[in-house]
């Protein structure tokens, strides 16, 4: 994008920011017209002062209008900025339930609408879209609490609420992704009080699940091994007829106590999650995606690898990554989590000393989802680590992304 004419990364940014020409014209003091010259390159903004004006209004850094950030080049627009996480802040923000109380809540959108949106949202994460995603969830979570307002009895009820709920989970996993870890921890929460309305418990224990992901993302595993057993236990499969997606969700759980358990060193503990997880994998056969779950054999050992990571046995990690992982399995998984794995392995490599393997783990990655790489802050700690430690000039291709994230070499 910073090859592109000035003018077409103003109208950019100026649709990023939801701005009609005639708003940007407006608070600018220049006419409408002028805006669209200039956005079309008819006209050139040859004062500095003008771009000044313009990276103003825009709450934008002029080095990044004029496509020469110093601290993230353009190639990461796919990641979110400050005046859009404010955005998601504000629509979470929302009481939209209390307020129904006392007032006639406005005019849902169609429930079939919804429902589509909310599907698009959790495949546009699951191929790690963030920063698509980012930009669409104000207006994803508005409508949602809406619905869930405006649908106060029987069936639709409990749709609009089971929707709502999936969209706080939507929005606390991408947020954790991108480092906004109070606002993931605030959505998941959200998540757990709306599942219940919705009365399914399986859509509590995937809230569980987010609530235990955002937990230890902000350095709290032991509560997070707690909650997340607790309501895996719970889940347990029993005597009765279990269906995969219990299973799946009962899984998923397990896993993520395994890797709370790996966090504060309990190896134990962490072998017994993950034993049971396998076993949970066995039942349910190949790798589904049940309740967005990508849960299956193949998946609880990318948990293995992980949580060998978090061990800080980065060889434990390298040999499940080279012997235990089925090509077939792993080729199915959706993009996300396959990245995700990668960026675990960079980690893994990385632990060893074998640099060389942890950037083409990294470039592995970002070859197949690039915002899983170039918006996590864990992926650019790592891409620091493997740049301060390589002895003499890394590789042309490390090089080059660590340019494209802004990370020193």
């Amino acid at each position: 994008m910073d090859e592109l004419p000035i003018g077409r990364r103003v109208a950019y940014w100026r649709n990023r920011r939801k701005m009609s020409q005639q708003v940007f014209a407006d608070r600018l003091g220049k006419s409408k017209s002028w805006v669209d010259k200039v956005e079309r390159g008819v006209r050139r903004l040859d004062k500095f002062s003008v771009v000044y004006e313009i990276a103003d209004v825009l709450s934008l850094d002029v080095q990044l209008l004029m496509g020469k950030d110093p601290d993230r080049r353009v190639e990461s627009v796919n990641c979110i900025d400050q005046i859009e996480v404010a955005e998601i802040r504000a629509a979470l923000e929302r009481y939209d339930q209390i307020s129904a109380f006392f007032y006639a809540p406005p005019e849902p959108p169609p429930m079939d609408e919804m429902r589509k949106s909310v599907g698009h949202a959790w495949q546009t994460f699951q191929h790690a879209r963030y920063g698509m995603l980012a930009r669409a969830l104000p207006k994803l979570l508005r409508d949602a609490q809406a619905a869930d307002a405006a649908y106060s009895a029987g069936d639709d009820a409990r749709d609009a609420a089971h929707l709502l709920g999936q969209v706080y989970q939507i929005s606390s996993s991408v947020l954790r992704k991108l480092g906004e870890l109070e606002l993931a921890w605030l959505a998941a929460d959200r998540s757990i009080a709306v599942s219940q309305r919705a009365g399914d418990q399986l859509l509590a224990g995937i809230a569980t699940h987010r609530i235990g992901t955002s937990l230890l993302a902000l350095g709290r595993a032991r509560p997070a091994l707690e909650v997340t057993v607790n309501i895996a236990n719970r889940l347990a499969p029993g005597t009765g007829t279990t269906t995969p997606e219990q299973l799946s969700v009962y899984g998923l759980l397990l896993l993520q106590g395994a890797m709370a358990a790996s966090r504060i060193g309990d190896s134990a503990t962490m072998r017994d999650l993950l034993s049971g997880a396998s076993e949970a994998a066995e039942q349910v056969g190949e790798d589904k995606n049940h309740y967005w779950t990508c849960f299956g054999p193949t998946n609880v050992q990318l948990h293995r690898a992980a949580a060998a990571v978090e061990l800080g046995e980065g060889g434990v990690a390298i040999l499940t990554h080279e012997q235990h992982i089925d090509p077939a399995g792993f080729a199915g998984l959706m993009p996300e989590r396959r990245a995700h794995h990668f960026l675990d392995m960079a980690r893994g490599f990385a632990q060893v000393g074998d640099l060389e393997r942890a950037g083409e783990m990294l470039l592995e990655g970002d070859r197949l989802a690039p915002a899983e790489i170039r918006c996590r802050p864990i992926a650019h700690e790592v891409l620091s680590d493997v740049l301060r430690r390589t002895n003499g000039t890394p590789s042309n291709s490390i090089s080059e992304l660590a340019e494209q994230m802004g990370v020193g070499v």
